[in-house]
């Protein structure tokens, strides 16, 4: 799957390609809103995440210029404004989600596979299992044997991190990265909450500690 990242904010669209690029898409990123109209423009992309805020041309003349011109690739719109006013002039020149900065990146990816899905070009998401412990992330549920265990929307993005990795070692820092907001600087020891809480709700051995390295969950 081809993805076009349009965004001038260099440090963020570097982060959001190597962050696609690990989930197996493959990622072309310009920084100018005209550059993106072109490339987009010529085809062969399976999705694109535009900014709105650009140089050259803004997110919103480029979204409404590609579906003048009959493009119907998926478009999700990333901006640091907010408000209904927003997401719906966004929407009405033809975008099919919206995002608003500073995001989770677990829901960037959520957002892009959803898209995906919905044009048919993508697999649905898996079910992940480590030993009785079932994540469906389709439907973002979680069952210990027959047992469905109830997570916040953070708790889930963390097992899952932990989930599609079970049996290896996953650092705090990867965890920070794929979970948190990019521009998260806060304190690093909200994994351990995080990870504390999970074993409350899924038993204490299900994460082991690995000192100095990271977490891993245990097949049980």
């Amino acid at each position: 799957m081809r993805l076009l990242i349009v965004e001038d904010e260099k440090r963020l669209a570097v982060s959001l390609a190597k962050g696609l690029t690990a989930e197996g898409f493959a990622v072309d990123v310009v920084h100018d809103g005209l550059e993106g109209l072109h490339l987009a423009g010529q085809g062969g992309y399976d999705l694109v995440v535009l900014d709105i805020m650009l140089p050259g041309m803004n997110g919103y003349r480029v979204c409404a210029a590609l579906r003048a011109a009959g493009h119907d690739v998926p478009i999700l719109m990333l901006t640091a404004k907010d408000g209904e006013y927003d997401e719906a002039e966004g929407l009405d020149t033809g975008a099919d989600d919206y995002l608003t900065k500073p995001f989770s990146y677990v829901v960037l990816v959520a957002r892009i596979r959803a898209l995906l899905r919905r044009r048919g070009g993508g697999s649905a998401s898996p079910v992940l299992t480590a030993g009785t412990l079932r994540l469906d992330t389709a439907a973002r549920r979680v069952h210990r044997g027959e047992d469905e265990v109830t997570l916040t929307a953070k708790e889930f993005a963390v097992l899952e991190q932990l989930a599609v990795r079970a049996g290896e070692v996953v650092s705090k820092a990867d965890i920070l990265e794929r979970v948190w907001d990019f521009a998260y600087d806060g304190d690093p020891n909200i994994v351990e909450v995080y990870i504390s809480t999970l074993r409350r709700k899924l038993g204490a051995a299900a994460i082991r500690t690995v000192r100095g390295a990271g977490y891993r969950l245990e097949a049980r």
